[in-house]
């Protein structure tokens, strides 16, 4: 499992701190971080419209001069210079638009799509439809781009469809929500419009007081009625750039919301966190000086990690915008010549809630400047922001040159690459039959290789299932002696045949010499100077054993070697039929979409009856899928719970969630008896408005870096009282909301309570568990189970872990494959679950993420993992580790964007959901039948007669024969 932000145990009273960037994975050790993300009230924007009335601190005026608009447009230069909404033309579809319980598309220039109106040439415009209540509209939310204390426009120009006579009006309206998720609704301006031509809708509005969100929205046409929208302009006639404190506009990107970045005017607007600040023209007798400008700024006396340099940034930070900051930096002193720099961010939020961000790190040195540069985001609208520079040893001096933090620039969409000649299942290895002896191979290291017999003639059971038929293996094999170092074996350079971009299926036959204990073998590659995994496997008998794993490259190298690696020093090692092959995805899909019918879908007669003998011979029937029961969730945190737009995506495309931090004993629990379930119980009861399930994760965590300092410092005895009374206090609390939950998490790679309890507590945290709270299933959860590239956690190891937990009365009910993987390939995944599955126990992925720079190649990983989990019988869910940028433990792994824009992933995702649903139509026969073939899950079925429409919901669970459902017409 993956920790969405990373905490300091022993300092700040653990308070707990984002982290919106990702930590290296360059170690061969997995660093779990988890999902830092929080959530405040939901916004719900189907509540109840009873109060229309006007706040005193804000006032509107719907009697809008139009002569005085045309005088501000010309002072201004145009309203589109300063018109604060977003796509306000609907070029760019419904980008920033959300409707309103209801649904809506955008008609292209010059389609003619409602003949009444004449849409000018050239002009695109947004249509607002299956509205069931008056209030149901399209809306903004302009909330950072508004401020007290101005005044602004409102210019609309709307029409309307439908069956009315006459006109209707349309009205402009603001949503204001205040903390505590108070409510109140600002009317703008009404105009009556009609089918026949576009009519100009205007008003104005001030704010005396800024609440935590401003909507505006578009409205007021009868139930029914089609909402159309050709433009939107809201205007500030007096906005100007952003002043230092950024209190009353709204900055540009190119705006440095830092006030003396470069320390021209000294120390102004900077001080110290725990410290003092000093500034400088140069240090060391003058063999530091300014990378840039005339002076430094040094954090010095720092008696803790945390000390440093910081700036109060409050009023200048806007909500649900991407800050990219970027600093020049270095250390000095105390005899340390490199540590850890990083930038945080401290934020205090409206309720006095406090959270820290780590926006960025880097190896700092004292020897050069270096560059730390990443991006933070922050959802609400807190009362306190504090940037600040943290991290060196006590007594090291933190080096500041100069800071900026501006609005991020959006990142260029990525291209999908371009790969000729790819040359799926052909080997790049050279006389991998060794035919020609060792030609093309070479001892990596003082050690001998020669060829000898007896290897298997069969291909690898994973490369087989990528390759199809392929001719018997040779039989012969390299055997590598006189091995000094572990890393000694059979090599081969690959720099020229391997293809950027393409993922590369690594299959061999492997064994060992006699030694007294197991040893790991791996497949490895040598990418210039990084180390890449190209999977391992655990021998400890003389059989021969398969060895599989991938790999991809993404950028352009100068050298690639292959080698195989890893017994200890003296152990032979043989080596027979590597395989190193480009894998094609598309082929594979192919069959796991046959794979996914057969099993995710079940045959469906609708038999319709009336009452009268008339026939229903013709008659028009349209069924639609409501919601695909299989479990799609998502990890969530409290933070995102203030962003509207991460709870629309979340709530209409996931029906599980799993809390990132919020439920784990580190955060409820920091300080011994100081118990904190505010953030879960917040979380929870959002996703029970919303009809989501939660999966419980964790109850404990073995690994030792992820325990609480004060347990950590626990005796026997006193460690034990405290586990049971986190067990009864959670599971109490609780009892019956969470259907699952993981117990122990990550027992394959930590030992903590092992160690300090003995073996027997794994067993006892299941069985009591099991006695405070019978419902839920309880799961172990690891992480490289499906991967083949650790050695710790391979399925028959996994399978060897859970068989004992049972053996010894553990009520285990479930297997967590955590899902974190690179360059998956689908048989060497669908393989461990294939072993597991013979377990009989429900599988569930539980913390999946992939990453890629290019966002074609992530969503094609993505597709891997989630085809390859829903077409396999044993997998009953599946839960990503994230989808928003910023808050997710992996770079480059996000599905949307940290401003809201759906990248390729998140496109592809929505695409296989959309795959996953059915939604026939067609006529009912002469039996009085309508078949088809759906995905299990909530239907609803309409059919419309001359007299009537009839409407019926019904649910396609599994099953092998046809599911029959009568639907009555009388």
């Amino acid at each position: 499992m993956k920790r969405l932000g990373a905490f300091s145990f022993a300092r700040r009273l653990f308070k707990p701190r984002t982290t919106q960037h990702t930590h290296s994975q360059e170690s061969k050790e997995k660093m779990e971080q988890s999902p830092i993300v929080t959530v405040e009230d939901n916004f719900d924007l189907q509540e109840s419209r009873e109060s229309m009335e006007k706040s005193p601190m804000i006032t509107a005026n719907n009697n809008f001069d139009t002569q005085s608009a045309t005088e501000n447009e010309k002072e201004t230069g145009s309203y589109a210079a300063t018109n604060i909404i977003l796509n306000h033309e609907f070029s760019d579809g419904l980008h920033s638009w959300h409707p309103n319980c209801c649904d809506a598309f955008v008609v292209p220039a010059g389609s003619g799509y409602h003949k009444g109106l004449a849409a000018e040439e050239g002009c695109c415009y947004a249509v607002v439809s299956n509205r069931k209540e008056c209030w149901q509209g399209l809306e903004q939310n302009i909330t950072s781009r508004v401020s007290a204390g101005s005044t602004y426009t409102v210019s609309a120009c709307v029409g309307t469809s439908g069956t009315f006579q006459g006109s209707v009006e349309v009205l402009a309206t603001l949503k204001l929500v205040y903390q505590n998720s108070e409510t109140s609704y600002l009317f703008i301006a009404k105009k009556a419009a009609s089918e026949e031509c576009w009519e100009i809708l205007e008003g104005s509005f001030s704010l005396s007081t800024m609440p935590n969100q401003v909507i505006f929205y578009l409205e007021g046409p009868p139930a029914g009625t089609d909402l159309l929208i050709k433009s939107v302009v809201i205007s500030c006639p007096s906005s100007t750039a952003c002043d230092s404190s950024g209190t009353s506009s709204v900055c540009t990107d190119d705006d440095n919301i830092i006030i003396n970045p470069q320390f021209d005017d000294g120390l102004n607007s900077w001080s110290g966190r725990g410290c003092k600040v000093a500034l400088h023209d140069s240090m060391a007798d003058g063999k530091i000086t300014p990378m840039s400008g005339k002076s430094f700024a040094s954090a010095t006396e720092r008696t803790q990690s945390w000390n440093g340099i910081q700036q109060d940034v409050t009023g200048r930070v806007k909500r649900k915008l991407a800050y990219l900051v970027s600093a020049v930096v270095r250390i000095y002193g105390n005899n340390v010549t490199s540590a850890d720099l990083r930038s945080t961010l401290y934020v205090k939020a409206a309720d006095n809630r406090e959270r820290y961000i780590g926006i960025a790190s880097v190896q700092a040195t004292d020897k050069d400047w270096v560059k730390l540069q990443g991006k933070f985001l922050i959802n609400d609208s807190p009362s306190q922001v504090v940037v600040f520079l943290e991290g060196p040893p006590a007594g090291t001096d933190i080096l500041i040159n100069n800071l900026v933090i501006k609005h991020a620039a959006k990142a260029p969409p990525s291209s999908p690459p371009v790969i000729e000649d790819a040359g799926f299942g052909v080997n790049i290895i050279t006389n991998t039959s060794l035919n020609d002896g060792t030609n093309g191979w070479f001892p990596l290291g003082n050690c001998t290789m020669s060829v000898q017999t007896g290897s298997p003639h069969i291909m690898p059971p994973m490369a087989r299932d990528s390759l199809g038929a392929h001719e018997p293996l040779s039989g012969r094999y390299i055997l590598v002696a006189n091995r000094t170092q572990n890393w000694m074996g059979p090599a081969q350079m690959i720099t020229d045949k391997v293809k950027l971009y393409l993922t590369y299926q690594v299959s061999a036959w492997v064994k060992i010499g006699q030694t007294s204990g197991p040893q790991n073998v791996n497949v490895a590659l040598g990418v210039d100077s990084q180390w890449v995994n190209g999977g391992q496997t655990e021998i400890s008998d003389d059989r021969w054993h398969e060895i599989g794993g991938s790999f991809r490259i993404e950028k352009q190298p100068t050298k690639v070697m292959v080698y195989i690696q890893g017994p200890a020093a003296g152990v032979d090692l043989m080596v027979a039929g590597l395989q190193i092959f480009p894998v094609d995805r598309r082929a594979r899909f192919r069959h796991l979409k046959k794979q996914t019918a057969k099993l995710r879908k079940r045959d469906v007669m609708l038999k319709f009856s009336v009452s009268d003998s008339g026939s229903l011979f013709g008659t028009f029937v349209r069924v639609r899928q409501l919601q695909n029961s299989f479990p799609f969730g998502s990890a969530i945190s409290r933070t995102n719970m203030d962003n509207e737009d991460f709870n629309a995506f979340f709530v209409k495309n996931f029906n599980w969630a799993v809390f990132g931090n919020e439920l784990k004993w580190y955060w409820t629990e920091a300080q011994q008896g100081n118990l904190n379930y505010k953030d879960a119980d917040e979380l929870l009861d959002f996703c029970t408005k919303n009809n989501i399930q939660v999966r419980g994760h964790c109850i404990f965590w073995e690994v030792v870096g992820t325990v609480q300092a004060w347990v950590q410092s626990l005796n026997k005895n006193d460690l034990m009282t405290a586990v049971q009374n986190r067990l009864t206090g959670l599971l109490t609390r609780y009892k019956g909301k969470f259907p699952h939950y993981d117990v122990n998490n990550e027992m394959m790679h930590g030992s903590f309570y092992q160690d300090r309890l003995g073996k027997d507590i794994r067993v006892n945290m299941f069985k009591t568990a099991h006695q405070l709270d019978p419902s839920p299933m309880l799961f172990v959860n690891d992480y490289h189970v499906e991967d083949g590239c650790d050695t710790r956690s391979y399925p028959e190891k996994y399978i060897e872990h859970i068989l004992d937990l049972q053996e010894h009365g553990a009520p285990v009910g479930g297997i967590g494959i955590q899902g974190h993987i690179d360059s998956p390939v689908g048989p060497i995944v669908c393989s461990a679950l294939d072993k597991l599955g013979t377990l009989g126990l429900p599988i569930w992925f539980t913390e999946v993420d992939v990453s890629s720079d290019n966002e074609y190649v992530r969503a094609d990983d993505l597709e891997v993992m989630l085809r390859e989990a829903y077409a396999h019988p044993a997998v009953e869910g599946i839960m990503l580790w994230g989808f928003w940028e910023l808050f997710m433990s992996r770079s480059n792994a996000h599905l949307v964007d940290a401003e809201g824009d759906i990248n390729e992933a998140g496109k592809r995702y929505l695409a296989l959901k959309h795959e996953w649903s059915s939604h026939p139509h067609g006529h009912i026969d002469e039996q009085g039948q309508f078949s088809f073939s759906g995905f299990h899950g909530s239907y609803e079925v309409e059919v419309v007669t001359v007299s009537k429409k009839i409407t019926k919901k019904f649910v396609v669970d599994k099953g092998d024969n046809a599911l029959v459902i009568s639907v009555d017409i009388s």
